[in-house]
């Protein structure tokens, strides 16, 4: 039963943070999304069931010096091109500027 609510909540995070990611005037970022905290996330860097994504545009991706380890970039206006590979069983956690 935990694993299968903790299947539940990844995938609802999951589904949050791409609609947060859709291009188009008729969305916007939610203030009720689902955060998580950089203390919240560095407990769980590590842990097999959570991907972190980082999703900031390529340009200022190549230019910081600051990058999560383990971290998979993803662009994120191809969102339906890699969105698809991501086991629904996993927390993802993305990141952007």
């Amino acid at each position: 039963m935990k694993s299968r609510t903790f299947a539940v909540i990844a995938a609802f995070l999951t589904m949050a943070a791409l609609l947060w990611l859709l291009p188009g005037p008729s969305i916007a970022a939610d203030d009720d999304a689902p955060r998580i905290t950089k203390e919240e996330l560095k407990a769980k860097l590590g842990d097999p069931a959570v991907t972190v994504i980082d999703v900031r545009y390529k340009a200022n991706w190549k230019k910081s010096g600051q990058k999560i380890a383990g971290a998979v970039r993803e662009d994120p206006n191809e969102v339906g091109s890699w969105a698809g590979k991501y086991k629904k069983d996993r927390m993802l956690v993305f990141y952007c500027d």
